[in-house]
């Protein structure tokens, strides 16, 4: 990043991720500057990459996708063409929602949400098939506790 962000972009930054609905000059009446300064300054958050995207946020329930489960995989399959194969075929699952390269003993770690268990095991199924697998692990999620898209931004530059 070729700039620091100060006490103002990181305001307009918090007002956006909250409403990326807000007018620019509700923001910028946020953030305690005018409207055209604030533009420019979320212009240039964009451009520097910042800012990726704007985006609505679902209700899961309303979808009927209400079931969170976080999905540990082992394999012991290690070289590359096996990776992108299995990359590619789980990345092409809508109901992975997100899907982790880890450290440790766990290689992969997907959250893949469902309206129930038959479904989980439909996409189940679909993992299995990549094969090489040595441990698929599944659990579901009791309760949501914390769930937030805004990422803290007290540590840029």
């Amino acid at each position: 990043m070729g700039f620091q962000l100060d006490r103002i972009d990181r305001s307009i930054l918090s007002s956006l991720q909250e409403d990326a609905t807000l007018s620019v000059a509700e923001v910028a009446e946020r953030a305690g500057i005018s409207a055209s300064p604030c533009w420019r300054r979320i212009r240039r958050l964009e451009e520097e990459g910042v800012i990726r995207r704007r985006v609505a946020l679902l209700d899961a329930e309303k979808l009927r996708v209400g079931v969170t489960v976080f999905v540990s995989i082992r394999t012991s399959q290690h070289n590359a063409a096996w990776a992108e194969r299995f990359c590619r075929a789980v990345s092409a699952i809508p109901e992975v929602v997100e899907f982790h390269r880890m450290s440790g003993t766990v290689d992969y770690l997907l959250r893949v949400v469902v309206p129930d268990i038959a479904a989980y095991d439909a996409i189940y199924k679909r993992l299995i098939a990549v094969g090489d697998l040595l441990d698929v692990s599944s659990s579901f999620s009791m309760e949501r506790i914390k769930y937030t898209t805004a990422l803290p931004t007290d540590y840029a530059p």
